[in-house]
């Protein structure tokens, strides 16, 4: 941000979040004094959601160096909806009716593993208003679809220290600039949404058959068991899928704006479908666009589980908003400020998951949640809270997630012999722990006066 000051803020009000689970001020400051400077942290002039992404973004980059990387994107609403008289700046909501905003975030997961990393990228923003012109003449520029794109581009920059990195997102993401204008040292995966009109490659003219037609025409190449979770309605269940793939060309939309885009393109299309679903329960279909191979079952199977990660951006919104910081019961009203606390809630939403994750076993390095300088201080630490028998101590290899999760529901009191430590626990143990931290470098910084 420029300023050292500022930066220390910045982290203490995440580290906050993070250790109350809130978005409300008054909860995240523990105090008049650490509320009012909350208050200021999120009014001054020089702090932006730009400059609160970035300040994470270093710890994403060093956990993502050298791994394979799917980054997800996809689109959250914050509507304030019946709380909405006293929020000035903010545009209609998606619903036409209330005052909100919306957010983008680009969050990089482990491609192997399936760990949250952090956050690569985000955009804030509100509607200004009814468009005056329809959707289809607006150029790209004016159009929120734009979104998907730069996202697209930032990936590639942002973590260009990955080994590979794939993009995905759900079905708004099926933009044919997308597909034309992705950095060519990155690939995609996205879902389709448009029945398409396809082309002959060989000849370029447009054939008969759309694109939906043209996947159901591809060969079945694999057979794959996915285990699916419980959902609104509909019980946790295997799905039995079968899986077609193949190449297919895509034609270029007939809208003004992309004359500058080639009049056609060949992706490779995989089609998951699950033919016999159990009674009263709808059918799991996807058809999906991709850069990545798919000749053989195994490419195939890959592309179906690159799109499954993106799931892991829908735990991130939920903990953000209302299971989780709740940022739509926050008293913060100037759309500026508001913008600036869902920043803050989305890196700390990130981190949470990843502190959920290591209480279940997680095998990612401690470094992805915490400064690589505090590792000795940690282990000082949980030296300390380890008893004389081997249950009592930390059966975790030192310097990994689950390592420091073992020392976080310990301080927050949890007793290692019954059942898993809690949201509570977890967010009691780590406010310890870094009070605990300060302590043993000043005690050493004493030590070496």
């Amino acid at each position: 941000m420029g300023d050292v000051r500022l930066a220390a803020r910045g982290a203490w009000v995440e580290q906050r979040i993070v250790e109350c689970g809130s978005l409300v001020v008054r909860q995240v400051g523990g105090d008049r004094a650490g509320e009012m400077a909350t208050h200021r942290y999120l009014s001054n002039k020089d702090v932006t959601p730009d400059d609160i992404v970035s300040a994470a973004l270093a710890r994403t980059q060093q956990a993502a160096h050298g791994r394979h990387i799917v980054a997800v994107q996809d689109t959250t609403e914050i509507n304030f909806s019946g709380r909405d008289r006293t929020r000035p700046g903010l545009g209609p909501a998606g619903d036409g009716k209330g005052l909100g905003f919306f957010v983008h975030p680009l969050i990089a997961i482990e491609r192997d593993e399936g760990a949250v990393l952090g956050i690569v990228d985000a955009k804030v923003w509100t509607r200004p208003g009814k468009a005056k012109l329809h959707r289809h003449k607006r150029a790209l520029a004016d159009k929120e679809s734009r979104r998907w794109i730069e996202m697209t581009q930032s990936a590639s920059e942002r973590l260009a220290g990955a080994a590979s990195v794939v993009v995905t997102g759900d079905r708004e993401s099926d933009i044919f600039a997308l597909f034309v204008r992705c950095p060519p040292e990155i690939d995609f995966v996205v879902r389709a949404a448009r029945n398409r009109c396809t082309t002959c490659p060989e000849t370029g003219r447009k054939t008969d058959a759309l694109s939906f037609e043209a996947m159901r025409a591809l060969a079945c190449v694999a057979r794959l068991d996915v285990d699916l979770p419980a959902r609104a309605g509909q019980p946790k269940r295997t799905a039995h899928l079968d899986i077609r793939a193949g190449a297919i060309t895509l034609a270029r939309p007939a809208n003004s704006h992309l004359d500058d885009c080639p009049k056609h393109i060949t992706v490779n299309a995989v089609e998951v479908f699950e033919a016999h679903p159990p009674p009263g329960v709808t059918a799991l279909h996807w058809r999906l666009y991709t850069t990545l191979p798919v000749a053989t079952a195994a490419e195939a199977c890959e592309i179906v589980g690159i799109y499954r990660l993106r799931w892991r951006i829908e735990e991130v919104f939920r903990v953000f908003k209302s299971e989780g910081l709740d940022i739509e019961a926050t008293q913060v009203e100037q759309a500026g400020r508001l913008f600036n606390l869902a920043a803050l809630g989305l890196t700390a939403a990130a981190r949470i998951i990843q502190l959920r994750d290591a209480r279940d076993g997680s095998a990612r390095p401690a470094s992805d949640v915490i400064d690589p300088g505090d590792h000795a201080a940690i282990a000082a630490i949980g030296v300390t809270l380890e008893g004389t028998t081997m249950r009592q101590k930390n059966p975790h290899p030192a310097g990994g997630l689950a390592w420091l999760a073992w020392i976080v529901a310990r301080l927050g009191g949890w007793n290692c012999y019954y059942r898993p430590p809690g949201p509570k626990t977890m967010a009691t143990g780590w406010r310890k722990l870094q009070d605990r931290i300060t302590g043993y470098h000043l005690a050493n910084a004493i030590q070496n006066v």
